[in-house]
């Protein structure tokens, strides 16, 4: 039986072997998908076990390695070059290759939201929260909703590791994000997203103040958390009058896209996926 991993660290909260596991048996492919907890050091001696280990075909990457994964692997697809982030590693003829799933599958999201130049006729205005792993994705997105146009802003409490990304890390994206401090709201914004895993446990803050964006019905709060399905970010957002949405969907459509690289196999995302994620 072929193997599957998704490694992080914390990793409790992950629902990928759910969603892959029920992919594996709907399709009848002998395979199993688990979660697996590491340390930074263990990144190593993980992806040399996925290259000697003929039963070992592949794994997802979830905070906080999807850059730190980037050294211990052969390749890298060209979205995960220009984002300088992996969320899935595919193994061929014995080389591991990093790819990002991540990017469209935001992007889907958003256009199916209707939040793009496209169905606007002008930029959207974006706030992105957090400058982890998962943050360039997001920008390689916007920058394609957009086409490279117009204004969007990053913002982490620790402001040099936005600097550092906005400045340094995206050297192939065209429309740079400008940094702000920590609670220094725009307004006007269109999309605000968070990216950081404040959240993931019960009763977290961000502790930013969005007062200014009650009743604006149209400004879409995104948090890239599924799991709890409502953060507090979105509650709030939510009581404000503002748009929620969270990462439910961007997690089923970046699996999606990992299952085929793997399988080959193009699954269906039908009622019994989305209730399969809504009653865990």
């Amino acid at each position: 039986m072929n193997s599957y991993f998704v490694i992080g660290n914390p990793i409790d909260h992950s629902l990928s072997p759910l969603l892959h596991n029920y992919w594996f048996k709907k399709y009848k492919i002998q395979s199993e998908y688990k979660k697996k907890k590491l340390e930074e050091n263990d990144l190593k001696d993980f992806t040399n076990d996925i290259r000697s280990n003929h039963s070992i075909k592949g794994a997802n990457v979830t905070v906080p390695f999807k850059k730190k994964i980037i050294p211990f692997l052969d390749e890298l697809s060209k979205v995960s070059e220009i984002t300088g982030s992996v969320n899935t590693i595919i193994k061929q003829n014995g080389k591991l290759l990093g790819d990002n799933t991540d990017a469209t599958a935001f992007e889907d999201t958003l256009n199916d939201m209707k939040y793009s130049i496209h169905e606007y006729g002008r930029p959207l205005t974006s706030l992105i929260i957090g400058a982890g792993g998962v943050t360039s994705s997001i920008i390689f997105a916007i920058e394609k909703l957009n086409n490279a146009e117009g204004t969007y802003y990053i913002m982490n409490r620790t402001k040099k590791n936005a600097d550092d990304l906005a400045l340094k890390n995206l050297p192939n994206v065209n429309l740079k994000p400008k940094v702000l401090d920590w609670g220094d709201i725009p307004k006007n914004l269109d999309i605000i997203i968070n990216t950081t895993s404040v959240g993931l446990i019960k009763d977290e803050e961000l502790n930013l103040d969005f007062s200014t964006y009650k009743g604006s019905k149209n400004t879409l709060f995104y948090d890239l958390i599924y799991n709890p399905k409502e953060t507090n970010f979105l509650i709030d957002a939510r009581k404000r009058g503002n748009k929620v949405m969270n990462g439910k969907m961007m997690f089923i459509l970046q699996a999606k896209k990992a299952f085929l690289e793997w399988t080959k196999v193009d699954v269906d995302i039908d009622d019994e996926v989305l209730k399969l994620l809504d009653n865990d």
